[in-house]
């Protein structure tokens, strides 16, 4: 049997924003219905070489397709080499079979299906008539969610804040370039925060950066650093009498930021309004106040990781990326 190899390249080609956001909720639907068979993720941390790497799988009964994922961040990458601070791998496998389908680079797929997880809970949960955005980071991660929240919402203007005030010279020319988004450098979490509408959270920092007295009312929240327990982007105190909404709740108390609010006694796990999936499917109202605080906690799934591929396994087929070889 032959396996199909898809460079990064291949995979770029092969994926386009808005068919990953429209993927991305059909596998927030398909969870929801009890569709996907999904591990607990399985993670390493590396703090010698300032790195860590997780592995999330799946099993979709929908498409009938298992996928794995190897997905590492070495935060000296850049520094002391020219490699990407995350690299990932991703195994697609025929669920009837147990066949391998595919072997395809991870990293595009998963920035980008984490940035359409962040468009699809601000096109859900934000105000309609949200402009501003604040956003700590400036890597791959903090590009991603601008361009899939602007395939979704009018955004005007960007405040990035980042500890490397450097690499906000690029973000500022790459959202520029690609957008019609103003994006304002900032020095502060402060100056950043200031008549934003929407606040996205991308750093893998331990000690947070967001303060609860900036949150105003109204904002909505998208917090994806904290994937794994002991991140910490934001005070535990802005989940209090917030609408909190998770991509898994399994995840999310065990490894993000609504793990932080619980152990902080801020929160119960009772106080969680909802998985996204359920917004999707209209088994949840959504934002209900103009007022409300509402935030999104993710973690990242495989079933996001199993869509996406599945996707880009299809395009790549039909267009003739990538090379076969004989695997079996």
């Amino acid at each position: 049997m032959k396996t199909l190899l898809l460079s990064i390249k291949d995979v770029e080609e092969a994926l386009s924003l808005k068919e990953v956001i429209a993927a991305v909720e059909e596998g927030y639907i398909a969870y929801n219905a009890g569709q996907v068979q999904q591990p607990e993720i399985v993670s390493i941390e590396i703090p010698e070489n300032n790195g860590e790497t997780d592995i999330k799988s799946c099993y979709n009964k929908l498409n009938e397709s298992i996928s794995v994922k190897i997905a590492s961040g070495f935060y000296n990458n850049g520094k002391n080499n020219d490699l990407p601070t995350m690299i990932g791998t991703i195994l697609l496998f025929d669920g009837k079979t147990g066949a391998t389908l595919c072997i395809m680079d991870g990293s595009l797929i998963t920035g980008i299906r984490t940035g359409a997880a962040g468009a699809i809970s601000s096109k859900l949960l934000a105000r309609k008539n949200s402009k501003t955005v604040a956003v700590f980071g400036g890597g791959g991660q903090a590009r991603m969610q601008i361009y899939a929240l602007c395939q979704v919402m009018d955004i005007q203007e960007v405040r990035v804040y980042n500890g490397y005030q450097k690499e906000l010279i690029k973000y500022k020319s790459d959202i520029e370039k690609k957008t019609n988004v103003k994006v304002i450098i900032c020095a502060t979490p402060e100056e950043a925060m200031k008549n934003a509408d929407i606040a996205i959270s991308t750093t893998p920092t331990r000690k947070y950066i967001v303060d609860k007295s900036l949150v105003k009312p109204g904002m909505h929240i998208v917090a994806v650093g904290a994937d794994m327990a002991g991140k910490n982007e934001w005070d535990p105190g802005i989940f209090k009498g917030a609408k909190i909404v998770n991509d898994s709740i399994a995840q999310c108390v065990s490894r993000g930021e609504t793990r932080n609010a619980i152990i902080s006694g801020v929160i119960k796990e009772t106080d969680i309004y909802a998985e996204i999936g359920q917004l999707l499917t209209g088994e949840k109202p959504l934002r209900e106040s103009d007022d409300e605080i509402t935030i999104f906690d993710t973690t990242g799934m495989g079933i996001q990781d199993n869509v996406t591929a599945v996707k880009v396994y299809e395009i790549a087929k039909k267009n003739g990326l990538g090379e076969y070889f004989e695997f079996i």
